[in-house]
């Protein structure tokens, strides 16, 4: 099964999880016209479980073309590789991913014409950050920047030196920078029995973390803490809560000021691209 909201993953033997996502264009990219760069998927098959944000590079001009293809792709690969009988703790798996996705990806940039780095940098450059479980085991992992929070634990994920993050796509070059290709970094893995909830998170993530206890705009309250993605039911059952969550703590208001006969502006409080996917333990089902 794959979606791209919200869903239930009955994994077997009492595993079964609640997944949602959603995504908001940041007030850069508002401001100067630029689309959303990030993406997001899940994928449930057998006992496995795979979960991927992705964010394009914010220099790429078309960068939400690689995001939104590498988001799959990885997700597919990581399933590829469990049906192999793959190991999550076993960095032969990880590399059968890291191949596995790029090998498409290398075939599109092939006949895409022009130069290969300049197809790349435009197109295929883009993180990833992802939530893997394939029986009695879970792993959290990734390649470039974002966040990840288990429980109250919070991973995040950079930043790197000169706001340059390790990107996948690096791997389709001859001179990759740095001299060699980007891999998978698998940062916890711990029994799936132990995983309740989990939230993975794009780098905009990060100032939704930071804006936690700030106004919404327009009033309402507190954007609140990353938690309520988890502990709200509203978000596992209504497949668009996430994505209106996320609008309107970026959304842009103005009021009146009567005594001083002007307009009083708030602006939206995610200056980047920000997509999560929050997912917890369901309850077993009643027979």
């Amino acid at each position: 099964m794959t979606c791209e909201a919200a869903f239930l993953a009955d994994l077997g033997g009492g595993l079964r999880f609640e997944l949602a996502g959603g995504t908001a264009t940041g007030t850069d990219h508002l401001a100067t016209g630029r689309p959303n760069q990030d993406a997001y998927t899940f994928r449930a098959e057998g006992r496995h479980l795979v979960a991927v944000v992705s964010d394009g590079c914010g220099s790429g001009a078309r960068s939400e073309v690689g995001a939104a293809l590498g988001a799959r792709l990885v997700a597919e690969q990581v399933l590829a590789a469990l049906r192999r009988g793959g190991d999550l703790e076993s960095t032969e798996t990880w590399e059968d991913v890291r191949r596995g996705a790029l090998a498409p990806l290398r075939v599109m940039a092939a006949g895409m014409g022009e130069s290969l780095a300049e197809v790349v940098s435009t197109y295929f450059l883009f993180t990833v950050v992802g939530l893997a479980v394939s029986g009695d085991t879970a792993c959290v992992f990734s390649i470039g920047d974002g966040l990840i929070a288990l429980g109250e634990e919070v991973l995040r994920l950079g930043p790197f030196p000169r706001n340059e993050p390790p990107y996948l796509g690096y791997g389709l070059l001859d001179r990759p920078p740095g001299g060699e290709a980007p891999r998978f970094t698998v940062h916890r893995a711990f029994p799936s029995s132990a995983l309740r909830t989990a939230l993975l998170g794009t780098d905009g993530a990060v100032d939704l973390l930071e804006s936690s206890s700030r106004a919404l705009p327009g009033g309402g309250g507190e954007v609140g803490p990353l938690s309520r993605f988890w502990e709200d039911d509203r978000y596992f059952r209504n497949p668009d809560a996430v994505r209106r969550r996320l609008a309107l703590i970026n959304r842009s208001v103005a009021r009146p000021v009567w005594k001083e006969e002007r307009m009083a502006r708030e602006g939206g409080l995610l200056r980047d691209d920000t997509t999560l996917v929050a997912a917890r333990r369901a309850p077993p089902e009643r027979g």
